[in-house]
């Protein structure tokens, strides 16, 4: 038998680590060269690894959620003509996680008959550790050839309060003198995610130890108010003292979250602060008439030339964005700071800014500048649909000049966008409303948008600046010249 181990690759160009999101394979399952096994995401996209062998899987070594450094083995599978008797023969309960074991103090919860591995690609020992009884005071001293204490008579009194404590539904008070209490690693884990202190759950599983149980429970207790006792119940709910089982306690817990920041959102969050502090922003804003260009919206949506494409407001913005950029192309630029030289880009790669389950993230359109309306309608739907289906690669985001990011979606005006790393200027679009506006002499309602451009002042001055964005409000205004000005 041939255990041949797959390691996490450097998906991302050079980046050090990627959270494991999804096993496709479970052990025993039999793989092929080129199968996908797992989706992972980096700080710059999600990624699926397929595995470079046949074989049947003899264990994951990491579970879904868990950041891994590039290099470490996160899949080992068992090769060779007895490949998959062997995986049915055997359990792999034998395989160690590289993640922290647990700590010998703390105790191991009772597996039942039928349950099933708890972690991925992880049997269940038949020799399962199991928690040695606690020795009496007596027995300690006997042995240590010491007199034993005398018996603290608070035991029984606190053993009371507890089971006080589980009949009205709330939380035991922390154990005298600071013990800790007794949990395994994830049930402590899920504990902190949750923001409950595990000195404030009442335990039920053997020998005192927290369940996950007990975990949610003791939640769900702090964020919801406790339900009164169905009237079939037995006697009155006993009232623990209020100096010892305070109800304030679990609330608080219960009123903050903590989300770690990691993947796509903390890459985002990297790159905002260094692009805030490094490119000084400059914001001009200019609001116009748009009533033109969403006649024309709807008329090409009507066209049979056209159909099947998806037309939108969007995509005459983008395509004016276009036409501007031919009139100013020192916009297009980006600033080279070990050289100290601006790098004038002679194409557009048109970054657009898509909201995503897991974060903001900016593909963009490569060679922009050449496409007709309807390849760039065609490359604004597939990107947008890749980026909501976390499929878009690093490829897709490097190289980016200018980028377009649409608020108006969120009934938004307009705001102050900051740059995408690296490039010179990002537009952002407001709502489109129908709002009173002066045309020919009288006012009407007209269909009206407040455009925002954020520039890098080092690449762009005011007057070029200025110049650029008024010539896509312009080509807005009237969309005619979208031929014109082409």
């Amino acid at each position: 038998m041939t255990i041949r181990e797959f390691k996490m690759p450097d998906v991302g160009e050079g980046l050090t680590e990627a959270e494991i999101l999804k096993w496709f394979v479970q052990p025993g399952d039999t793989v092929t060269d080129g199968q996908v096994v797992c989706e992972v995401e980096t700080a710059k996209a999600a990624v699926e690894l397929p595995i470079p062998f046949d074989g049947v899987v003899h264990a994951l070594l990491f579970e879904e959620g868990t950041t891994v450094d590039v290099g470490q083995v996160i899949i080992s599978v068992q090769t060779g003509p007895a490949g998959e008797e062997a995986a049915a023969a055997e359990v792999p309960a034998t395989v160690t996680a590289p993640a922290a074991a647990p700590a010998p103090a703390q105790a191991e919860e009772p597996a039942a008959a039928a349950r099933q591995p708890v972690l991925v690609g992880y049997g269940v020992s038949q020799a399962s550790t199991k928690r040695r009884p606690r020795k009496a005071a007596g027995d300690v001293a006997a042995q240590n050839g010491t007199a034993a204490p005398a018996v603290v008579p608070a035991q029984p009194a606190a053993a009371q309060l507890v089971a006080a404590a589980a009949q009205n539904g709330t939380a035991a008070p922390a154990a005298a003198g600071g013990a800790r209490a007794l949990a395994k690693p994830p049930v402590r884990k899920l504990a902190k995610d949750l923001g409950i202190d595990l000195a404030t759950v009442v335990p039920t599983g053997d020998g005192g130890v927290v369940t996950r149980e007990d975990v949610h429970a003791a939640a769900a207790a702090a964020i919801a108010p406790p339900v009164a006792a169905p009237a079939a119940a037995a006697p009155a709910p006993v009232q623990a003292p209020a100096e010892v089982a305070p109800q304030a306690a679990p609330a608080q817990a219960g009123r903050e979250t903590r989300i770690p920041v990691k993947g796509v959102r903390k890459v985002t969050a990297q790159a905002m602060v260094g692009s805030a502090f490094t490119a000084p922003h400059v914001t001009e804003f200019i609001t116009f008439d748009v009533t033109r260009t969403m006649k024309l919206v709807q008329e090409l949506k009507e066209d049979p030339d056209l159909a099947g494409l998806r037309i939108n407001p969007l995509l005459l913005i983008a395509k004016a964005v276009l036409v501007a950029i031919r009139r100013n192309p020192d916009v297009n630029a980006s600033w080279d700071e070990a050289a100290q030289e601006i790098v004038l880009k002679h194409y557009v790669n048109l970054g657009i800014a898509a909201a995503t389950p897991r974060g903001l993230i900016v593909p963009n359109i490569k060679d922009a500048h050449a496409k007709t309306l309807r390849e760039l309608s065609e490359s604004l739907s597939d990107l947008v649909a890749t980026a909501r289906d976390g499929k878009t690669s690093p490829a897709d985001m490097q190289n980016g000049t200018l980028t377009l990011t649409n608020v108006g979606v969120f009934g938004v005006d307009t705001g102050t966008p900051i740059l995408n790393p690296g490039e010179s200027a990002i537009l952002a679009v407001g709502a489109i409303k129908l709002q009173p506006w002066v045309h020919k002499g009288k006012v009407k309602p007209r269909q009206v948008t407040t455009l925002a451009l954020s520039f890098d002042h080092r690449l762009i001055d005011g007057e070029l600046g200025s110049r650029f964005l008024a010539d896509i409000a312009a080509v807005l205004e009237h969309p005619r010249r979208l031929v014109t000005w082409a």
